[in-house]
């Protein structure tokens, strides 16, 4: 059982350091997108099927494709990204500033005690999460995605503006 964790684990972790890693945005965002689905797989190992599929449908559905219209949308030319000779010194200085706050954390974590586990977990069904979730917090649900759907169409008039001025100062 370990065994499957640490392969789950592993590809999560992995896919997501490539992502990171390549300079094509769209397949980061494709990696990414495996990544999260690992996310989701772990989920069905820890017996969290609800949010496991919540995991899939949001994330590896909805926010994925987010991200790939949002890298479609505002693509700019290779020179957009030339590095600067002084971003050099940033970069070197933020990744310093990153392994101190990795170092942080670690120690943090290493340092924990962990609680004794509880005896018997709470059984909570998918019927209860979902009558919670349509009951009382119906209203933040349907906020949520309609400030999802604002977030979208906003970048897609900002990238027609964006290329529709680019166009007419070539023109």
């Amino acid at each position: 059982m370990i065994f499957v964790l640490t392969i789950i684990a592993f590809l999560t972790l992995a896919t997501a350091a490539v992502a990171l890693a390549l300079r094509n945005l769209i397949h980061s965002a494709l990696l990414l997108t495996v990544s999260w689905s690992g996310i989701a797989a772990f989920y069905l190992w820890a017996g969290a099927e609800f949010v496991a599929f919540a995991q899939i449908l949001i994330y590896v559905g909805a926010i994925s494709m987010v991200v790939l219209f949002a890298v479609l949308l505002t693509r700019r030319s290779r020179d957009d990204f030339a590095i600067a000779p002084e971003s050099v010194g940033r970069a070197v200085s933020a990744l310093i500033a990153g392994g101190a706050v990795l170092g942080v954390l670690f120690g943090a974590v290493v340092s924990t005690r962990l609680p004794d586990p509880p005896t018997s977990a709470p059984v909570v069904t998918v019927r209860r999460l979902g009558l919670q979730l349509m009951s009382p917090h119906a209203a933040a649900l349907l906020v949520v995605g309609a400030l999802l759907t604002v977030a979208l169409l906003g970048a897609v008039v900002l990238a027609a503006t964006a290329r529709r001025d680019a166009t007419e100062d070539a023109g």
